[in-house]
């Protein structure tokens, strides 16, 4: 081996990574921030310190997990050989998975590199036994692959190596997952287990910031300051400085300069939004809650035709603007049935709005009788006392046109529609989750007909079916008495 200095300055937020031995520890952070590095850094360090076996070698087994094959190669693999080349610490073997054995002193390191494209590797990421595993760009991963990867961490090095005099305990020294990862979205499972859930808990159980050091915590996530926030960190290893990042903000949305640049949760659109010109989350949607008024008529918008029922609750004020107060979406991937989501909206209404009356509209087909039992899904919603009637938006090209002139409609200088801050899923459509498919036409630039069926399009149409209910289909007819249907779309939007 050659002598070789290889140096590495952790910045504040790996040193305090670094120092917790929290079993799943996760940073989250905008480009160029260090991450990858600091997690390399992570295995290296962690090797060094694992206890001796009994014939005196440290050793440790780690996978190193990426989404797929060629960003494992391109730039998982290259962060873990800037830092560990082959002409220092070894040869890495090119034979699938990938392994890198490292030999230094009393370490040994082994190093698998698994992309999880194919069910069958996922398959073989949850058969090793490893002392941890670092997910690069854990957005990519599914939660049930994390949380499947906790009972394969620990098992190695065999407990046969374990020298007499250490505990239990202490063997491995250390074990756990680590995870990187550029913002996902704020419906993603990082935000909810690292905003919504209270995982970083200390060894009584108790609730603890993620920034203290605390040993014996279970989950903790960290978040690297802005690329441009005084403390921002790599700035010393960025091509041009703090220049890097501001070169990144010219032809930029303020939604991907928010999540690559600042490292801020958010949503990257892609395909083309149905409200691309139309929606504007700073004129439609409010930054504090709605307060809901005392009494007074609620308009009630359902789609219960799906396994992802939606609805929304609308306000008419007195000056006539239209306020979505509430929503209420089952996003869960297992779904729930007509009847169960009939109880839910009841109990949900008697909660929500006590005092209120209801006007409710839902899809004009939902009082078509099944094949099966001749019970529609209006029947359903009635016999729980939900009175739905069927909306008069038939097409959805006049459905989407109806939102696109109410959104488009001011009165007396304030936007006709108005979205409560609450309303996440919904405003996460407007935002271009609800969107057409870009077509694979060897022309390009051409887009689906009609909305793609999605996550959030279930709660899009409750709201179609509502406004269209309330009379804005007819207002709409009133100012453009021939509403286009748009069928092909010049690709000029940024996507990502």
């Amino acid at each position: 081996m050659s002598n070789q200095l290889i140096n590495y300055k952790a910045s504040n937020t790996a040193m305090k990574f670094h120092r917790s031995n929290a079993f799943v520890r996760g940073v989250m952070g905008p480009f160029g921030s260090g991450k990858s590095v600091m997690m390399v850094w992570e295995i290296f360090m962690r090797a060094k310190e694992q206890t001796p076996s009994t014939d005196g070698i440290r050793r440790s087994r780690w996978i190193i997990a990426r989404n797929t094959q060629p960003q494992l190669e391109t730039t998982t693999i290259k962060t873990w050989l800037d830092w560990f080349p082959e002409h220092v610490f070894g040869k890495m073997s090119r034979k699938p998975p990938f392994t890198h054995k490292v030999k230094l002193g009393d370490i040994e390191l082994e190093v698998i590199f698994l992309a999880l494209d194919k069910p069958e590797d996922v398959k073989k990421l949850l058969s090793f036994e490893v002392t941890g595993v670092f997910f690069n760009e854990a957005r990519e991963m599914e939660y049930e692959v994390i949380a499947g990867a906790t009972g394969r961490v620990g098992r190695y090095p065999p407990k046969k190596d374990k020298p007499e005099h250490v505990p239990d305990s202490q063997w491995p020294k250390w074990s756990g997952i680590i995870m990187d990862t550029n913002p996902p979205t704020d419906d993603h499972w990082w935000f909810k287990m690292a905003e919504e859930q209270a995982w970083a808990v200390d060894k009584f159980g108790n609730p603890v910031d993620a920034n203290d050091i605390a040993e014996n915590m279970s989950w903790v996530f960290y978040k690297q300051p802005s690329g441009l926030a005084k403390d921002a960190e790599n700035i010393d290893n960025l091509p041009g400085g703090t220049d890097y990042y501001t070169k990144q903000l010219g032809g930029k949305t303020q939604e991907w300069i928010n999540v690559y640049v600042h490292g801020n949760y958010g949503f990257i659109k892609s395909g083309l939004p149905v409200y691309k010109d139309s929606w504007n989350p700073d004129i439609h949607s409010t930054k504090d809650d709605i307060t809901t008024p005392a009494g007074g008529t609620i308009y009630v918008g359902i789609d219960a035709s799906g396994r992802h029922p939606a609805a929304v609750f609308i306000y008419r004020t007195l000056t006539g603007q239209l306020q979505v107060l509430h929503e209420l979406c089952v996003t869960a991937e297992e779904g729930m049935g007509a009847v169960a989501f009939a109880r839910l909206i009841k109990q949900e209404m008697s909660i929500k709005f006590p005092n209120h009356d209801f006007d409710i509209w839902g899809d004009p087909a939902g009082g078509w009788a099944s094949q099966n039992d001749e019970q529609t899904y209006f029947d359903i919603l009635r016999a729980e006392g939900i009175h739905v009637k069927p909306s008069p938006g038939l097409r959805i090209p006049q459905r989407v046109e109806t939102v696109i002139a109410t959104l488009e409609r001011n009165i007396k200088g304030q936007p006709a529609l108005l979205i409560n801050s609450s309303c996440k899923v919904l405003c996460r459509g407007m935002n271009g989750g609800y969107r057409y498919r870009k077509l694979n036409t060897s022309g390009g630039g051409r887009y689906d007909d009609k909305p793609e069926k999605n996550r959030y399009s279930d709660v899009q149409d409750a709201l179609q079916y509502v406004l269209c209910g309330m009379g804005e289909m007819n207002k709409m007819f009133g100012r453009n008495k021939h509403a286009h249907k748009t069928t092909v779309f010049a690709d000029t939007g940024f996507s990502i």
